[in-house]
């Protein structure tokens, strides 16, 4: 319902056309991780040979009965129809769960939110009690609270780990195939640096944006797709057709009997069948939910189980050439142009991966979990395509170190399906709360969903955990450093947060700053930006107390993200009159949702002053409240004497007059307003540094005053680069928070 307020996020309001043209295109964003997924599975799988030729039926039965499971019912059916007003991803998941029920650590919704188009609830439906009884144990429970937000920072530092991974495993694996026509020429030595020079080449371009890198390898991806599909129907009819029993599930039940403990770890290369499946739902906000059904189960899903069932197939005839078997059972002629397509094929599984980190991060910086830092918008089409220059150098640092240090896919597989399995199970815990809490399922459903895709999921995990000292470790160290960043940041924000609710000015204290005879007001505008979402910061009373003066109008801005992925221009600022009325102070909230961004073509100065005189023109707030008291009590007055002299002929006379006041107190405010405007506007942006009070403890002091603030000195990015504020008339305010 929500979602049918954007056109493109509503399969139903979109022509088939646009559809199937957008299906098309997702072929090029969504699927290049899991479409190269057949370079490496069966080398991954049997790290160490095959012992019996069944075993490759029990392999390919598991492969596809995971690739049925998760990504085609778990993603496709289920977590697409999760998705927050077109937006996916793990922090979609986790802001639609605190917009259904009061999880937030920070309590910044206001009544006022509710009326924002996007921003409709569903009750709760008093006669399920399940979700009424789990949602208020939610509400109750800090515990709860913060689970929710560490699994939301969890899913989140995974997903920028196969980041990490994805370029490093794909890149590796594509250029490792030269080494089948020239073993001599090509060292591992080799291979690898003409790997690092790739993925260089790769983070390179990033500058120039998804629309131009990921979109137009589209048709790359379409060949690549039907060059796998193809060679595995020729390799199933040449070699062995009869492995299409596979899809009986006894063959999995024997493979575990014969291997056991063995089986149970070859899991973890099985798992990388899968990977970057969470694409699916992460880029859904570029496309259409039906679109990416429609690309999956037509075109992705087809094309995969043909080539592992082909490669299978191969297997059964030459189980002696596992380690290579993606480049050996590609028919001779073809090799070239396969090897060629799949190193393309590989740079886009990259890109795909890099587009989400980067998007993962706007959304968790807009929710307050991440460091501030520089996002650029690459596309005036795409309001969701960034593209941010630190974190491309740190992933690509990243990379080139992974490689170097690991220097095989198979030990890269080994960390890469931890960092896939978890983001899976994060996504199935927080898809297990919607479906109670929003979508009031029923019980035994849900608890079928928990036994059959939760069991299969933790089975993958455990195994993967297995090998964690042989390079699984990497995933979890990456996710402990991005936690510990996450966390730190989050915690001074909600803290001071915290700290200037609690030490804001009140009106009472405003209106004796504004009697003060040593306090005097200028022509023109100020806006004073704060972090304060309700009332007026502390850090306005530490600069009035030094620069006792101030313009005659005054307008406190503070920005809030809601736990919604867009939000409407015309419903973005929210405005209320400060009193005294005398004062022309006026608060401001800006709301933007987490995939909202400042764009140059709406200047901010003038949108918030347009929108400024909308407001006083409005019949909320607009109309002097002495003004209306004073008509009230003289139409009472008038009232009583038409009921004495029984006149009402200037009944309609007095409605008139009061409705021409009315206007001319509106018409001089907006000229006020606009006189002001004219004389010019200051921008002053308070600049607070924050410190652990005097009594904190060593682990606080340590958080606070080393690292957030090296995180804030070298990361940030100041309110006027963001706001394109004029330096000129820009003035800084600094003050001190003890926290």
């Amino acid at each position: 319902m929500e979602s049918s307020l954007f056109p493109g996020h509503d399969s139903k309001a979109v022509k088939w056309s646009v559809i199937l043209h957008l299906a098309f295109q997702s072929l090029g964003v969504v699927y290049g991780d899991i479409g190269t997924s057949p370079l490496y599975v069966y080398a991954s799988t049997f790290t160490d040979g095959i012992k019996d030729n069944d075993d490759i039926l029990g392999v390919l039965s598991l492969i596809f009965y995971t690739l049925t499971l998760i990504p085609l019912f778990k993603y496709v059916l289920l977590v697409l129809q999760a998705n927050d007003n077109g937006e996916g991803g793990t922090f979609a998941l986790y802001s639609l769960i605190c917009r259904y029920a009061k999880v937030s650590l920070i309590p910044n919704q206001q009544a006022e939110d509710a009326d924002l188009s996007n921003y409709q609830m569903e009750l709760p439906n008093k006669g399920l009690q399940m979700a009424s009884w789990l949602k208020s144990r939610l509400e109750k429970s800090n515990s709860a609270k913060y689970f929710l937000l560490f699994a939301s920072m969890l899913g989140t530092s995974m997903v920028i780990g196969d980041g990490v991974l994805t370029p490093c495993i794909s890149v590796l694996s594509a250029v490792g195939g030269i080494k089948i026509k020239a073993p001599h020429a090509m060292t591992e030595e080799r291979i690898v640096g003409i790997s690092v020079v790739i993925l260089v080449l790769l983070f390179m371009v990033q500058r120039f944006g998804t629309d131009k890198v990921g979109y137009s390898f589209a048709p790359i991806i379409c060949i690549w797709f039907a060059l796998i599909a193809g060679i595995g129907v020729y390799n199933f009819i040449t070699y062995d057709p009869t492995v299409a029993k596979a899809i009986n599930p006894k063959y999995i039940v024997d493979y575990f009997r014969r291997n056991k403990k063995a089986a149970w770890v070859s899991l973890g290369g099985i798992v990388l069948a899968i990977t970057g499946t969470e694409a699916l739902f992460a880029d859904v906000g570029h496309f259409t939910v039906r679109s990416i059904q429609i690309s999956m189960c037509c075109v992705t899903y087809p094309a995969l189980v043909l080539a592992y069932t082909g490669q299978a197939s191969f297997l059964r005839k030459h189980s002696e050439l596992v380690a290579d078997t993606f480049y050996k059972s590609i028919p001779g002629g073809l090799f070239w142009p396969m090897f060629l397509v799949a190193v393309m094929a590989s740079i886009i599984a990259s890109q795909a991966m890099i587009s989400g980190t980067f998007s993962i991060i706007q959304q968790s910086l807009s929710l307050g979990c991440f460091p501030r830092v520089k996002i650029l918008h690459t596309s005036t089409k795409f309001e969701g395509q960034v593209y941010i220059p630190e974190i491309n150098y740190i992933l690509m640092v990243a990379c080139v170190a992974v490689t170097l240090g690991f220097r095989t896919t198979a030990k890269i597989g080994n960390a890469y399906g931890i960092a896939v399995v978890f983001v899976m199970t994060l996504t199935s815990t927080l898809l297990v709360l919607v479906m109670i809490i929003i979508w009031k399922i029923h019980i035994s459903l849900v608890i079928s969903y928990i036994l059959i895709i939760g069991s299969v999921e933790l089975l993958y995990l455990s195994s993967t955990l297995y090998k964690f000292d042989q390079g699984g470790y990497l995933p979890l160290a990456f996710a402990a450093v991005l936690i510990t960043v996450m966390y730190v940041w989050n915690y001074v924000f909600r803290t001071k947060y915290y700290y200037e609710s609690e030490h804001k000015v009140s009106p009472e204290k405003l209106k004796v700053i504004a009697a003060g005879t040593s306090f005097c007001r200028m022509p023109g505008v100020a806006i004073f930006y704060s972090e304060l979402v309700q009332g007026i910061p502390p850090i306005f009373e530490h600069y009035v107390a030094n620069v006792p003066a101030l313009h005659s109008v005054l307008v406190f801005v503070s920005f809030k993200s809601l736990p919604i992925s867009k939000i409407p221009v015309e419903e973005r600022f929210l405005f209320r009159r400060v009193e005294p009325m005398e004062l022309n102070v006026f608060r401001c909230i800006v709301r933007y949702g987490y995939t909202d961004v400042h764009t140059e073509e709406e200047p901010f100065e003038k949108l918030l002053m347009e929108r400024l005189k909308t407001f006083i023109a409005g019949n909320f707030g607009s109309f002097p409240r002495m003004m209306l008291k004073e008509s009230k009590k003289n139409r009472e007055i008038h009232e009583d004497d038409e009921l004495v002299n029984g006149d009402t002929e200037n009944e309609d006379v007095r409605l008139v007059e009061e409705k021409k006041q009315k206007d001319q107190a509106v018409e001089r405010e907006i000229e006020a307003v606009d006189k002001a405007w004219h004389a010019g506007i200051v921008h002053l942006i308070g600049e607070t540094e924050v410190v652990a009070n005097r009594g904190a403890s060593v682990s606080k002091r340590v958080m606070v005053d080393y690292a957030y603030n090296f995180m804030k000195r070298n990361l940030r990015q100041s309110a006027e680069t963001s706001l394109d504020i004029p330096h000129k008339r820009m003035l800084k305010v600094g003050m001190t928070y003890e926290i």
